[in-house]
């Protein structure tokens, strides 16, 4: 990995996140910025088109030339003019919604490979919620069981963070609750829970906490908790 991965836990686009982000407008080695609000898709009309419009109003804020490029679905993300405004970015940022929905729609397409070439050059690829999740190994497929949410299966996610689960919004939920959510994880894994207003940034194999909370390293018989600047072995 030549570039900056930042995975978020929660609070994209917020005031709470802009230290953060200025952080990383620095690592890109530019200020081009493309937010793609793919994962909110499923959410309904008006959705995708709201982060979208928080995201250029947050980086524009911060001093960044800001593009929304609203690949929503798998044909809009084998669109070589949408793939193209991504190359241009220094830094690539994914917002939240449904984990398995944004996997399957970027997999093996130009906007993908595009996405991965800005990382490549040294650039910055951030997601959050959904959009970090799919960084791990594996990601959950969600379903319902007596009004609860359930893990129905795991689906493959890109393993930009090999053998990890990525765990967000882990401050926002008990956490006997999240161990069980996560027990039948697949073997040889282990879980990555990151606090709202946190991110773990990674480059070339140094990982560290920047933000307000918690990271959470959690393997099979023991679990580590991180703070704001913190160096996190992975």
């Amino acid at each position: 990995m030549t570039g900056t991965l930042a995975l978020v836990g929660a609070g994209e686009f917020l005031d709470t996140m802009s230290s953060v982000d200025q952080v990383l407008l620095a690592l890109a080695g530019g200020t081009r910025v493309a937010v793609l609000p793919t994962a909110s898709a499923p959410d309904g009309p008006g959705v995708p088109e709201h982060w979208a419009q928080m995201g250029i109003d947050h980086f524009n804020r911060l001093g960044a030339q800001t593009d929304a490029v609203m690949a929503l679905d798998r044909a809009a993300c084998a669109d070589t003019a949408l793939a193209e405004r991504v190359r241009a970015a220094n830094l690539v940022y994914f917002s939240g919604g449904k984990p398995d929905y944004l996997y399957n729609t970027l997999v093996d397409t130009p906007v993908w490979d595009a996405v991965k070439e800005v990382l490549g050059r040294g650039g910055v690829l951030a997601g959050c919620s959904a959009g970090a999740m799919m960084l791990g190994a594996y990601l959950p497929v969600f379903s319902r069981r007596m009004g609860m949410p359930s893990i129905g299966k795991w689906q493959n996610g890109f393993a930009f963070v090999p053998h990890a689960i990525i765990a967000p919004h882990y401050n926002e939920f008990p956490e006997v609750f999240s161990g069980l959510m996560f027990s039948g994880r697949p073997a040889e894994t282990f879980l990555i829970g990151i606090d709202a207003d946190t991110a773990l940034v990674g480059s070339d194999g140094h990982w560290q906490v920047m933000g307000a909370r918690r990271v959470t390293i959690k393997h099979e018989h023991a679990t580590q908790r991180y703070t704001q600047g913190e160096a996190v072995p992975l």
